[in-house]
């Protein structure tokens, strides 16, 4: 019998290892996996390269995991944003590495790397410094740079109803991210609003199959992000 459930978010990090590139899905907290990030904090792996849309919020979720000092690398969009200060002090401090990617190119990278899609080639960076060291070629009279998929060894995505099978569906903008980090990395971890038995998602609005998912946990009262940060909270509680 196909059971993807797990028990608790520590059982479902508990293989993320030092070094692992790791996606996290995001756009808003439809999408942030607050849970499994704190998890993963208590868990402590370290030197994490981190591939998400921005670089966190106040002292909770990714942020809190970059404070933390477990990653290593960002590779996302917006590494700066309204309430977003962990991130930018350490990077001016050199204690952090960030790869800056558009948002539709970070997009489409991750689906690419889900597809089995090496390279493509993007309008978006030509004549920029994000470009410098790229290849870029001439096509049909308009200049493109090439960039390269991203494959990960584990994904961290929040969705709203899944059963144990590993069929998942979203809440509004966590589909943006969600869907394609499910795809695109060996192990993808997934946390839940709420789990249904077998039949009970309509096959027709399944967003990710469960193919793509290994491990499934139940977070039933999600912590919201900006609540968190309103607050002023912290993680871990200081």
């Amino acid at each position: 019998m196909i059971n993807k459930i797990v028990k608790s978010t520590a059982e479902a990090v508990a293989d993320i290892f030092d070094g692992a590139v790791v996606l996290i899905s995001g756009f808003g907290e439809a999408g942030s996996p607050i849970e499994l990030i704190h998890a993963l904090i208590d868990h402590g792996a370290k030197d994490l390269t981190v591939v998400s849309n921005n670089t966190g919020s106040g002292h909770v979720g990714l942020a809190a995991l970059i404070e933390n000092k477990q990653v290593k690398k960002m590779i996302c969009s917006f590494p700066r944003t309204a309430n977003s200060t962990v991130f930018p002090d350490l990077y001016y401090k050199n204690e952090i590495e960030l790869e800056l990617v558009p948002q539709g190119t970070l997009a489409e990278r991750i689906r690419a790397g889900g597809a089995g899609i090496p390279a493509f080639f993007t309008p978006s960076s030509v004549n920029t410094p994000l470009a410098e060291g790229k290849e870029s070629r001439v096509i049909e009279g308009k200049t493109y740079v090439m960039e390269y998929a991203i494959k990960a060894d584990f994904s961290l995505v929040k969705c709203n109803v899944a059963d144990r099978y590993g069929n998942l569906t979203y809440n509004k903008t966590a589909r943006n991210f969600g869907p394609i980090m499910c795809t695109a990395a060996k192990t993808t971890i997934v946390q839940t609003k709420k789990i249904v038995e077998p039949g009970e998602i309509d096959p027709e609005i399944v967003v990710t199959p469960g193919i793509f998912v290994t491990k499934v946990v139940e977070v039933t009262n999600p912590e919201a992000e900006s609540k968190l940060v309103a607050e002023d909270r912290r993680y871990p509680c200081q």
